[in-house]
């Protein structure tokens, strides 16, 4: 795929990775719980670091963590949290690590209540993404009413690590918000 044609937004820079993860994943609706599960562990883990940095770890994420398994991650032993402190290949945050713990846990729960994750959190826009029309990067909030909103409401079912910004984060990611610059190419695919 040739890149270096297309007008995008401007902060994956030159980065192959970030590039690659801009033009394919990032904004896009996501409906699909394994999914939506992932973002949210990656998204807990880049609390106070670069967005970068967890997508060159993502794998290794994926490894550690059980390919994403909220079911199995709800399920992780003390011995299993140990394990993953002492893996370089993540970020070895005990905290972190608990709460993607505590964060299945609440997934599932969620599920329970509401049949899918998914049902629950698109509920928040009645279903559909909005649209923002941000010129540059500079016009886009690092949070909205919306995202208070919806944090409050996953710490009062027991998430950590979801304050107001990460879940921003978290709705670009998942495309409940299109935050691509209205000059970017996938402002409108998505």
């Amino acid at each position: 795929m040739d890149t270096t044609k297309k007008n995008r937004c401007n902060w994956p820079k030159d980065d192959d990775l970030y590039i690659e993860y801009h033009d394919r994943e990032w904004g896009v609706p996501i409906y699909d719980d394994a999914k939506i599960f992932e973002f949210l562990l990656l998204e807990t883990f880049q609390a106070g670091l670069s967005w970068i940095t967890i997508l060159r770890k993502r794998e290794n994420f994926r490894k550690a963590f059980s390919n994403f398994d909220y079911r199995k991650i709800a399920n992780y032993s003390e011995k299993k949290i140990e394990e993953l402190k002492l893996d370089e290949g993540i970020i070895r945050n005990r905290l972190k690590i608990k709460a993607a713990k505590t964060n299945a846990s609440a997934f599932i729960e969620v599920r329970k209540e509401f049949g899918t994750f998914s049902k629950y959190i698109w509920e928040f826009v009645d279903g559909k993404p909005i649209q923002n029309n941000f010129k540059s990067l500079s016009e886009m909030p690092s949070n909205t009413p919306l995202s208070d909103k919806i944090s409050s409401d996953l710490k009062k079912r027991g998430f950590k690590f979801v304050g107001t910004t990460i879940v921003y984060a978290h709705m670009q990611a998942m495309g409940i918000v299109n935050d691509h610059t209205t000059d970017c190419f996938r402002y409108n695919e998505v």
